[in-house]
This record gives C-alpha cells, structure tokens and sequence, in this order.
C-alpha cells in the first residue's frame, strides 16, 4: 500500500509538468520514400512548446502516422526547451536579429497593448513563450523551418539587464535608468519636432 501511495506522489509533479506546456502545431508534411515496389508515404511534424512563462523549445518527429509524428515532435520540443528573458513578463528587452541559413528575422519589444503582430511560424513560438506584446519581421526565407530556428537564435542572443549588469559590474538600476533617459530623451525630441511643425 505504502508503495503504491508513493508511486503516485512520484507521477504526481510528471502528470502537473505536461499540463503547464502548451503545444501549437507548425506544420505537417507528407514525405516519401521511394523503394522498389514504389512510394512508401509517412508524415514529418513540426512543433513550438512553451510554458508561457520565458520557456520555449521547437521539435521535429516523423512517423508511418500523423499522431505518431506529432508525439515524437512535442517530445523532442520539450529536449530542446531555452529559457528566455522578457521584460515584465510581456514582451522583449531590447530589438534582436537573428538568422539561421536563408532565414532573416527582426524582434522589436513593443508597448502594452500592441499584441502579438507577427506571421506563421513566428507567432507559435511567441504564443507559446508568453509574450504579448512584439513586432517581427521575417526577411528572407519563408520556410517554417528556417523561420523558427532564426526565432530561436535571436531569442538566444537576447539578454536582461541582470545579465548585462553582470557582465559590466554594475548595478541593474544604472542599466534601467539609462534606457528609460534615453528613451525619454528620444520621446522629447520628437515632441520638438512636431511643436515646430
């Protein structure tokens, strides 16, 4: 009895660890192989997993059947996780490019209220991130492939002001205050120069 009771608090924390991952599917495609008595078919899957909390991970599987492949790509997804920085939980610190073969992509962080304004595959990867407020911009390669990768390494190449403070040996609110006067700095400008229009 006392084993059994055990075994359940074990599975307990895995069954609560899958609920809190969110999947979207990116795309499926039907693959062929051919062999000597003709074309034998079977599915590749592409999956985003996220946590909506700064974590996300990209995955492919392929399998003879669609579910088969799908499970096989949310797994290797969940291997594959990285953790990423957001700025109060809705959107990046800073702009970030990143690219990955013919894939070109753009991040800028946004204001509240912006949403999410990005196309295809980029738009899973942030949905299932977490992030609520961005602007992306892919140039170059529209393959879903060569666009989540691209995501995915400019996401990498991010970084919070805790880590840049760090880096520097200076304290995170020199970081902030910076950027926030040399935001202002930017908003007084432009109120200028529509005042002299």
């Amino acid at each position: 009895m006392a084993r059994n009771q055990t075994q359940q608090q074990q599975q307990a924390p895995k069954s609560r660890e899958e609920t809190e991952f969110v999947d979207k599917l990116v795309g499926i495609n039907r693959v062929a192989k051919v062999v000597k008595g003709g074309r034998r078919f079977a599915f590749s899957a592409m999956v985003v997993v996220g946590d909506q909390r700064g974590r996300v991970g990209y995955g492919t599987g392929k399998a003879r059947e669609v579910p088969e492949a799908i499970r096989k790509a949310t797994e290797a997804a969940k291997r594959n996780m990285i953790r990423v920085p957001l700025r109060e939980g809705r959107t990046l610190h800073h702009d970030i490019n990143g690219h990955f073969g013919a894939g070109r992509v753009l991040l800028r962080s946004a204001p509240a209220g912006t949403g999410i304004i990005a196309g295809g595959a980029m738009r899973a990867v942030f949905e299932t991130m977490g992030v609520q407020d961005v602007v992306a911009k892919c140039t170059g390669s529209n393959n879903p492939h060569n666009v989540i990768r691209a995501t995915l390494d400019a996401l990498v190449n991010g970084a919070s002001p805790r880590q840049i403070a760090a880096k520097r040996g200076l304290k995170v609110g020199e970081i902030v205050a910076r950027r926030d006067s040399g935001s202002s700095a930017a908003a007084a400008a432009a109120a200028a120069v529509l005042e002299k229009e």
